[in-house]
């Protein structure tokens, strides 16, 4: 798998972009009209209940979400085979176009603001940086942190959550791949949900300057790993 990562990933890697990812998922939908970044998917869903309640605004952004997030995971498959190619390790440059992706978003947010209209070109711009951002984490999470649960789509983490627990709960062998895979994805839940939270509070406080903090934890993820694959 190109670009695939097989060193060991340093503690608390996984939660951290958790953490981003709840963040930018909340920040998104509570300044942009209920578009969600992450949960990209998810804007199918609120195109459906926008368009019976006659509540259309945003339908051209939430339309959009998924060509550009198609888009930026391909952008970020290409680029990963492109640094490999190079002898480079994909994960760290990959970080960092994430992070330069979400400090577009809140330059962009915090200079454009107020957006206005949520499905124009302000609000447009600022909106498919996040979801770009988002897709660039999804791939890269395939892409070079296969050991890692899935820190953007939390739907599947519950339910995989749910099940080893009650496998658990049965008494399993010390060595069993319920025990492992139950520890990674529990910390990945809680730090989305973190996120999440405060996604929204810093939205309430700070508007689209909130988006600086998980693009500083982005850049010092990339520089950690950079500066690993390096030592």
């Amino acid at each position: 798998m190109a670009g695939e990562t097989s060193g060991e990933i340093p503690r608390g890697f996984g939660p951290a972009l958790g953490f981003v990812a709840g963040f930018v998922d909340a920040a998104g939908f509570v300044a942009l009209s209920g578009l969600f970044a992450a949960h990209v998917t998810g804007n199918f869903v609120m195109i459906g209940a926008g368009l019976v309640s006659h509540e259309t605004a945003g339908v051209v952004a939430k339309l959009m979400a998924l060509p550009v997030f198609v888009l930026a995971v391909a952008g970020t498959r290409l680029l990963a085979r492109a640094l490999e190619r190079r002898g480079r390790a994909p994960l760290p440059w990959l970080l960092a176009a994430e992070a330069l992706l979400l400090a577009g978003f809140t330059g962009f947010g915090a200079a454009l603001a107020p957006l206005g209209d949520p499905d124009g070109p302000a609000a447009l711009l600022v909106g498919m940086l996040a979801v770009a951002a988002m897709g660039v984490q999804n791939a890269l999470g395939r892409l070079c942190l296969p050991q890692l649960a899935p820190t953007t789509v939390m739907t599947v983490n519950v339910t995989q959550g749910v099940l080893d627990a009650l496998d658990l709960a049965r008494g399993l062998p010390g060595d069993h791949p319920a025990r492992g895979r139950f520890a990674r994805i529990l910390p990945a839940l809680a730090a989305f949900a973190a996120g999440a939270l405060a996604g929204a509070l810093g939205v309430a406080l700070c508007a689209f300057w909130c988006g600086a903090l998980p693009a500083l934890i982005l850049a010092g993820l990339a520089l950690r790993t950079g500066s690993k694959s390096l030592s």
